[in-house]
């Protein structure tokens, strides 16, 4: 006699509505299952289902009440996580990273605060699946969706959920990541598998593959101070040492990091908050366990100075790109109103997979440019034009250039050295309305 086919496998793919429709199908034909799902309920899930409860309806809300509602959401995720409920607390915590990722997509979230629920989101996910491991492929295969081909959001750090995919887990990325490498990819796709490689040697503690990937990036104070890091970490200090006088003999002109040096305190940060201190303060941190909480405090520190100076905000971007969050550095760009310069270099590096994103800043460029009325300043306003051109037909609004470009002529239409380089770098430009 053939064995029952394992379900399982297929149960997995479903969506978690149609799996409660099926299981409360069957409850109404099986008394016993009813008794242990309503048992279950009684003792663990009154506040889950709640929980689920305000997901369903924050998504009819408005901008305000839906971040409201996920915060609540998000409240009572971290007090069950915080008393060690025994309630799987994954499934639901999945979903709400995975709603607010969704509803971002759809909605103005200018002043940051969804895009801040979906970072909290993450976190406690991490935690959740700590307590309670689910099935380490198939929570693989969740990071890999969201990091391959998703929309740029969130940012996965494998550390946080290391514990959780186990090894199976570790492997079905490694595995995924070799895939998309040997495919030689370009653009963001070789970015996120880059990042995912570097990652993977350090959750594994492959100490000679993780110094040979910081070694081949450009030669950064932060990147030096990692290798350093690493090597001490692992008891090779000689190495740790010489690692670091080579980095001071390359460029004189930076400070190279001193393997015998201690790294620059929390104290230091508190009295000059900058991206150096902060990038100094999360090596300390790092080497010490005890990054978590200190980046939460210390990067509230930078938003708070973000949110009344154009050069704070830049100090708090640089402070993300430092940390290789290029998504959280362009949030916080747009939210804190970084300088345009900034804004312009975070565009030519998000153009790639979100075009439209970085149409307004190029277009702000532009007008930048015309306004200081010289020659040079004109023919590379033409040049970020055709730039602005490319990045509209990436996104599919080629028309809308064309309007753009018509409104900008006719504004500017007696600055003939302007309207000369803009032809001179082959730029249609339209004919008037009526012509």
């Amino acid at each position: 006699m053939s064995s029952p086919t394992d379900l399982r496998p297929y149960l997995r793919t479903l969506d978690a509505e149609t799996l409660a429709d099926l299981l409360h199908a069957q409850a109404e034909r099986d008394p016993e299952l009813r008794q242990a799902l309503e048992n279950r309920f009684a003792t663990q899930g009154s506040d889950v289902a709640e929980a689920h409860r305000l997901l369903d309806t924050a998504v009819l809300a408005g901008n305000v009440e839906y971040a409201a509602k996920v915060g609540s959401v998000l409240d009572t995720l971290q007090r069950l996580l915080d008393a060690g409920s025994r309630a799987d607390l994954a499934p639901l915590a999945r979903r709400t990273v995975d709603d607010i990722s969704e509803m971002l997509e759809q909605i103005d979230d200018t002043s940051g605060e969804v895009a801040d629920r979906l970072d909290r989101a993450v976190e406690l996910y991490a935690r959740a699946c700590a307590a309670r491991p689910p099935d380490p492929e198939s929570l693989a295969a969740w990071i890999l969706e969201v990091e391959f081909d998703g929309p740029g959001r969130p940012v996965i750090e494998l550390a946080d959920f290391a514990s959780a995919l186990g090894e199976k887990g570790i492997a079905r990325i490694r595995s995924t990541v070799d895939a998309v490498l040997a495919e030689r990819p370009s653009g963001a796709k070789r970015e996120t598998a880059e990042r995912l490689r570097e990652e993977l040697a350090e959750v594994s503690g492959d100490v000679d593959a993780l110094v040979a990937i910081l070694a081949a990036k450009p030669p950064r104070v932060d990147v030096s101070l990692k290798i350093v890091r690493v090597l001490r970490a692992a008891g090779r200090h000689s190495e740790a040492i010489a690692h670091a006088a080579r980095a001071l003999t390359h460029d004189k002109k930076e400070e190279a990091p001193q393997a015998e040096k201690d790294p620059l305190s929390r104290k230091d940060f508190d009295e000059n908050p900058t991206a150096a201190t902060y990038l100094a303060l999360r090596e300390e941190s790092l080497e010490a366990g005890r990054w978590v909480a200190q980046r939460k405090t210390a990067l509230a520190r930078l938003r708070e100075l973000a949110a009344g100076s154009t050069p704070a905000a830049d100090e708090l971007v640089r402070a993300l790109l430092g940390e290789d969050r290029a998504d959280e550095a362009w949030r916080a760009a747009v939210r804190f109103e970084a300088s345009l310069p900034m804004r312009v270099e975070l565009a030519d590096a998000r153009s790639v997979a979100h075009p439209a994103e970085t149409i307004p800043v190029y277009r702000d460029h532009v007008e930048e440019l015309i306004t200081r009325k010289d020659p040079h300043s004109y023919r590379e306003a033409a040049r970020q034009l055709r730039k602005l051109r490319t990045v509209h037909k990436k996104a599919g609004m080629a028309e809308e250039f064309s309007s753009y470009l018509g409104t900008l002529v006719e504004i500017h239409k007696r600055k003939t050295r302007l309207i000369a380089e803009v032809k001179a770098a082959r730029i249609a430009i339209p004919k008037p309305v009526g012509a």
